[in-house]
């Protein structure tokens, strides 16, 4: 009986796709991908990145005007306190009741300044536009050689004054040796920038490449010309809180500490001191273990573990300090 033979395959179908062959509705290979971003373009921030860097912009500044009051808050309670003997390290004062003192020393000097600023700038802002004009073009460049010149040379006269005033005998006690050489500075740095204003636009105007190139080293000084003119500023507002300060310690001494707490002391013991009108009285042993007692006295400051007293009387300004434990007993009125 013959075998069967094998059949040889059939070709295949023509409409049959090959194994590695792409779907008929896929895209080209070369043709981009649909999610991916066109060349050139970023993808748009999330609203959270948008809102972190909104909030970097506003966080910043606060920050830094934080650290200024701050700043400005310890310098005067730090010198007010000084003016009593009493050291503020020891009192151990936070931060928000630093900065709840700042404005006794910032605001005065910071309302002087912007009044002062204002005038300066609208008599400057006037001076250059009136040498703008073309027929004053002559002018202009002599006025801005001159004031550049003699703003420089007041700042170098101010710096001297500025570090080593108290070895320059022409100087008088007060506030003029404790302002003016700041100031002086601060007024040299104002017509030093002003000049370099000047001679700026007046390249911007004749449309010069070279004079165009060479601004950037005029705007660098003029960038040194601020830094001076805030530092100078800066100086003097906290020289302003240290005087602010020890002005209101006199102040309060010489009024016999009005604001100050009424205090009523009983103690175990006798409590030495050299103060006047303060009031002694020996209540013998049915008092004890508080058997002594003080009037007089008004308390000044108070920290973990120290009192700080004064007397009422502002004949003489004498400290008292006492430990805070059980040897005393405090009745305070206001």
């Amino acid at each position: 009986m013959p075998e069967p033979q094998e059949q040889p395959p059939g070709p295949e179908p023509e409409d049959a796709p090959a194994d590695d062959a792409p779907p008929k509705d896929a895209p080209p290979k070369d043709a981009p991908r649909q999610d991916a971003p066109p060349k050139g373009k970023q993808p748009p921030a999330p609203p959270k990145s948008a809102f972190l860097e909104k909030a970097a912009y506003i966080a910043a500044p606060g920050t830094i005007v934080i650290g200024v009051l701050y700043y400005f808050g310890s310098t005067y309670t730090e010198s007010y306190y000084s003016a009593f003997g009493v050291p503020t390290a020891d009192l151990r004062f936070s931060i928000q009741a630093y900065l709840v003192n700042s404005p006794s020393a910032v605001f005065f000097p910071l309302w002087l300044l912007l009044v002062c600023g204002l005038v300066v700038l609208l008599a400057l802002g006037w001076a250059g536009r009136a040498l703008a004009v073309p027929e004053r073009a002559g002018l202009r460049r002599k006025v801005t050689g001159w004031v550049l010149g003699v703003g420089l040379l007041v700042v170098l006269l101010g710096f001297p004054a500025y570090f080593w005033e108290e070895r320059l005998p022409g100087l008088p006690n007060g506030w003029i040796r404790q302002f003016v050489p700041c100031l002086v500075v601060a007024l040299g740095a104002t017509l030093a920038f002003f000049g370099v204003q000047l001679h700026v636009t007046e390249g911007r105007a004749e449309q010069n490449r070279q004079a165009r190139a060479g601004d950037r080293l005029w705007l660098g000084g003029g960038a040194l010309l601020l830094g001076m003119l805030t530092m100078s500023l800066f100086f003097g507002m906290a020289r302003y809180a240290s005087v602010a300060g020890a002005t209101a310690a006199d102040d309060m001494a010489a009024a016999g500490y009005v604001t100050a707490p009424r205090v009523v002391i009983h103690s175990r013991v006798r409590i030495p001191h050299h103060v006047a009108h303060i009031k002694y009285r020996d209540l013998g042993q049915d008092s004890a273990p508080y058997r002594y007692e003080y009037l007089g006295f008004r308390l000044l400051a108070m920290s973990p573990s120290r009192l700080y007293l004064v007397s009422y009387a502002p004949t003489r300004r004498s400290l008292v300090v006492l430990p805070d434990d059980d040897t005393v007993r405090l009745e305070i009125s206001p």
